[in-house]
């Protein structure tokens, strides 16, 4: 599905229609730095909610956290952050620009013509962006660092986190005693999270300062891998009920050279994207018994777990970790489609046009309120059915330009509804409901409207 033009039109898409702007940019912008416009917070905002929903919300065994950003050094000494979590640094010696060295080599080894028993090298692949040779690899430790304290020279080190986890097991003995939790049972959390990536690039896909979607469930290690396959399912499932295209989608299993240094299984979900193919997008990790062990030797308190039978252990955990951001981009992607001229008069109509098909409870705008006129008596009554339906759904109130311009500009934000006030709403007191994919337009009452509306959502 390699097709950069795509990415490009979804880019200046979101500019446009307010979703995602440059951040900073009035100052030149920040590397990979964004900002998510009015339409763009709802969009994550409504992909977080229904993230908690499913993990949270309609679940007996899973509870929810807020932890801190700022974390002591000791945390990631213990989580094995310090010494591990390293991307390999190469460095143009021309130009100076600096790539991660396993980017290139894949990069290199996905062109037409590559043969696999021919491994790359390093050294035979030039600078992407000058042609200049390359650096030696080193490691380059991802971690983003900071101080805290007032005085110069007396300022104690400590750590932006790099993954949501973290925090979590560092309040696994508090949320089970607080929430009369017994095994097995999980913690969900949705947060920024911070890493010093050396490349940043595709859009809001691989940014410094990214939100995460993590839960933590803690099993009995003999138990581990029945979970472990029931969660692969459920984060599957989930992209599926929310209008994801299954063939856009495989699962791709880390090769034990490739693991994080805490894993005993890893599993990908991964999206195949406009830019570069299969991507990462979430993931489904076996982290055996590793941070609850380390966090309890670095700590001195004991996080051993004793069952109904007596028998005591270090719960294994099943880690499911979803990128807000990736998902965000990732729908975005799903539901972008260019079709034939179908909205307007026969002035207004263009060759092709764009409509934003996201799934109904992921769309920005529920509802738009359209007066056929700027008339007095059909602004009047447009506000009035805003009004009554606002404290459920989303909605924005619209009457410039005409009624064939206002629904396209509704379908490139993916809003599923549309209503129209005309002057027949004066005399028969009904409206015009439009659906954005079929375009079925069907009139229904003022009184029963937002009864119809909730009905819909």
């Amino acid at each position: 599905m390699a097709d950069q033009n795509l990415m490009e039109k979804i880019i200046s898409l979101c500019k446009r229609r307010g979703f995602v702007f440059p951040g900073s940019e009035i100052y030149g912008g920040l590397s990979a730095s964004y900002d998510y416009g009015p339409l763009g917070v709802e969009l994550k905002n409504n992909i977080k909610k229904a993230w908690w929903k499913a993990m949270v919300q309609k679940r007996n065994d899973v509870v929810g956290l807020d932890s801190t950003i700022l974390t002591p050094k000791i945390v990631w000494e213990a989580s094995g952050h310090l010494q591990s979590f390293h991307d390999p640094l190469v460095e143009c010696k021309v130009c100076h620009h600096r790539f991660r060295a396993d980017h290139l080599l894949e990069a290199k080894q996905a062109e037409p013509g590559y043969i696999k028993e021919k491994p790359i090298e390093l050294n035979e692949i030039p600078c992407p962006d000058c042609g200049g040779a390359l650096s030696e690899p080193k490691n380059f430790n991802l971690l983003m660092k900071t101080e805290l304290g007032a005085v110069d020279g007396q300022k104690e080190d400590a750590y932006l986190r790099g993954e949501t986890c973290q925090g979590i097991y560092l309040d696994y003995l508090s949320v089970k005693d607080a929430m009369r939790q017994k095994l097995p049972f999980g913690i969900a959390q949705v947060g920024k999270a911070f890493r010093n990536e050396i490349t940043t690039k595709n859009f809001i896909f691989r940014m410094r300062e990214f939100e995460q979607m993590e839960m933590q469930f803690f099993v009995d290690p003999k138990d581990a891998e029945k979970h472990f396959n029931y969660w692969k399912e459920q984060r599957w499932n989930w992209y599926l009920s929310l209008g994801m295209t299954e063939k856009n989608l495989r699962f791709r299993q880390h090769a034990t050279d490739e693991r994080a240094h805490y894993a005993k299984d890893a599993w990908d979900i991964e999206y195949n994207t406009p830019w570069g193919g299969w991507k990462e997008m979430a993931g489904v990790h076996n982290r055996g018994d590793w941070d609850l062990s380390r966090h309890g030797k670095y700590s001195g308190i004991d996080t051993t777990y004793t069952d109904l039978e007596g028998e005591k252990y270090v719960p294994y955990i099943v880690e499911t970790s979803d990128g807000a951001d990736r998902a965000t981009l990732m729908f975005l992607i799903d539901a972008f489609a260019e079709v034939e001229t179908r909205s307007g008069d026969e002035n207004a109509k263009h060759e092709k046009e764009l409509v934003l098909r996201l799934h109904k409870d992921l769309a920005p705008i529920k509802v738009a309120i359209l007066p056929l006129s700027k008339k007095e008596p059909l602004q009047k009554i447009a506000k009035e059915i805003q009004s009554s339906i606002w404290n459920e759904l989303m909605t924005q109130y619209d009457e410039t330009g005409s009624i064939g311009k206002r629904y396209r500009r509704q379908d490139e934000i993916g809003t599923p509804f549309c209503v129209t006030v005309d002057f027949d709403s004066l005399e028969d007191k009904k409206v015009t409901v439009r659906e954005r994919d079929s375009m079925k337009q069907e009139r229904v009452a003022m009184a029963d409207l937002r009864k119809y509306l909730l009905e819909k959502f």
